[in-house]
């Protein structure tokens, strides 16, 4: 009866995969993105197809990990950029830019069967850098 304590232990969780910071970013884009355009609609053109990419990748990283993506929530969370359109689009520009620079950090460190999905991903960030000048 002694030993039966082995069995009941709890294992601590693994830890998150390192794609996990890159779903989080994208989604986070996608919702920035959202909020422009619900602030702006006259950036819904040139907003949304950037936005649904965002969206696209985080579903496919999530897709390489095996996990889901959550729900969106109800209330929209993120707080719409605050200026003119030429004001948040240089935000935009420059939030695409830091995601470029994350994703071909980890581009540069990850393992073959996950460099190419992360590269496609930082140069979709650049090419949307270069759109929104």
């Amino acid at each position: 009866m002694a030993g039966c304590g082995l069995l009941d232990r709890d294992d601590p969780p693994p830890p998150p995969d390192p794609l996990q910071p890159l779903i989080d970013g994208a989604l986070a884009l996608a919702a920035r993105y959202r909020a422009a355009i619900g602030a702006d609609p006259t950036l819904t053109a040139r907003l949304t197809p950037i936005a649904d990419a965002h969206h696209a990748h985080a579903t496919e990283l999530a897709a390489a990990i095996g996990v889901a993506l959550p729900s969106p929530s109800p209330v929209a969370s993120t707080t719409a950029p605050a200026g003119d359109a030429a004001t948040v689009l240089a935000e935009l520009r420059a939030a695409e830019e830091r995601a470029r620079a994350e994703a071909a950090t980890f581009c540069a460190q990850a393992p073959a069967d996950r460099a190419a999905l992360v590269g496609s991903i930082a140069a979709a960030r650049a090419t949307h850098a270069e759109v929104l000048r």
